[in-house]
């Protein structure tokens, strides 16, 4: 029986040489990134890099990128999950246009979508003159940071449940309802254990999406050190203004929060 599995499997030079590739491609493209990070932000001795993060331009860009995922990251839960359950429960007109909608920001550059928000928002744009006019600025301010990050981030977690929940069905959130359970029960006691790691995953990945996202906020944040600066930006200020090992520093952040990312939806997937 072993011989005739060995015959029937692939052949071992084969195995070993996609395997040899598949370690080269993640040794070129992950690990050694991450060692020059690292070793880059250490160059001047770990009290420079801790000066480095401990900056106070560096201390508000980190508090920036928190904020703004804290408020992006519960308010994309919430809408993949009932986009979610929309999709894969009923049947309405125009589902298949909400599906394609939730996968727009995954075909429009982050960039041109920061644009659309100035066009849109900014003091020349469509309704700037009614935001001046109501004191209200969104364009070089936390709120155009916040609405880059939603719409960059809001398709991780929903797409992680569609199809999911689609495989599920609904024949036990049927049975719960005829056995007299109110929707809201139902909800937590039936659908949430059900979708609970693949929800868990997504809010990781949108998590991770929202802290490292560049493009969009760069164009709507309009660069204010201390003020609309978050990491990703504060990054590239230091390195355009020659501190190479300070930005790396700043940088080894954004990595050490991509690792434990990364560590975490590892942990999730074997759940």
């Amino acid at each position: 029986m072993k011989r005739a599995a060995a015959t029937i499997g692939d052949p071992l030079a084969l195995r070993i040489g996609l395997t040899a590739i598949a370690v080269v491609f993640l040794l070129v493209l992950v690990a050694l990134p991450l060692y020059v990070i690292f070793a880059q932000a250490f160059e001047k001795g770990a009290a420079y890099y801790l000066s480095a993060i401990a900056d106070s331009a560096a201390l508000d860009s980190l508090r920036l990128t928190l904020i703004a995922a804290a408020i992006a990251v519960p308010l994309n839960l919430i809408f993949g999950v009932i986009a979610a359950y929309a999709i894969a429960k009923f049947d309405f007109w125009g589902k298949s246009v909400l599906v394609s909608l939730i996968d727009l920001p995954f075909a429009i550059s982050p960039v041109i979508s920061g644009l659309i928000y100035v066009l849109v928002f900014g003091l020349q744009g469509l309704l700037g003159g009614a935001l001046k006019s109501a004191g209200l600025q969104i364009i070089f301010a936390l709120p155009g940071i916040v609405l880059a990050t939603i719409f960059v981030t809001f398709p991780f977690v929903a797409r992680e449940l569609i199809p999911l929940m689609q495989e599920q069905g609904k024949s036990e959130e049927e049975a719960a309802l005829m056995l007299g359970a109110s929707p809201l029960k139902m909800f937590f006691f039936v659908t949430l254990p059900n979708i609970r790691w693949a929800l868990v995953y997504g809010v990781i990945l949108c998590n991770a999406r929202a802290m490292g996202e560049f493009g969009a906020v760069s164009v709507v944040s309009g660069h204010i050190r201390g003020a609309t600066n978050t990491l990703p930006l504060h990054v590239e200020v230091l390195y355009n203004e020659y501190h190479f090992t300070a930005a790396f520093a700043v940088a080894s952040l954004l990595a050490f929060l991509a690792l434990v990312t990364l560590l975490i939806k590892t942990i999730c997937k074997f759940k």
